[in-house]
């Protein structure tokens, strides 16, 4: 098994949610983020005044999914993640050595 750590633009969400559910992804966390890449944030201009946004608005999705997803859900979140512009995001990959689900006691690929 494997955790996909996905940081992408928050408009581009939904459609990597819709996907990821035709793949057979059942479950996944989604939090709102903030940080700063190669995008380095923006100068914005409020009643005059100019102020630097060094930290910007994203979203990550995590994912833990069975390793022979891997590359479908990758190639899934990059189609559906990527407008073509700095900032787009990142995808972070991790082993997981096991899961349980609390409720029933199931554990490993079950338990997803």
């Amino acid at each position: 098994m494997i955790k996909i750590d996905a940081i992408i633009r928050p408009d581009k969400l939904n459609a990597v949610k819709e996907v990821l559910a035709q793949l057979g992804v059942r479950g996944m966390t989604v939090s709102e983020v903030f940080g700063c890449g190669l995008q380095q944030g923006h100068i914005g201009v409020y009643r005059g005044q100019e102020y630097t946004i060094n930290l910007l608005p994203k979203v990550k999705i995590e994912v833990v999914i069975p390793a022979d997803l891997e590359q479908a859900v990758v190639t899934a979140i990059v189609k559906q993640g990527r407008s073509g512009k700095i900032g787009d995001g990142k995808i972070f990959i991790y082993p997981i050595e096991n899961v349980y689900r609390i409720r029933t006691d199931d554990e490993g690929v079950t338990a997803l």
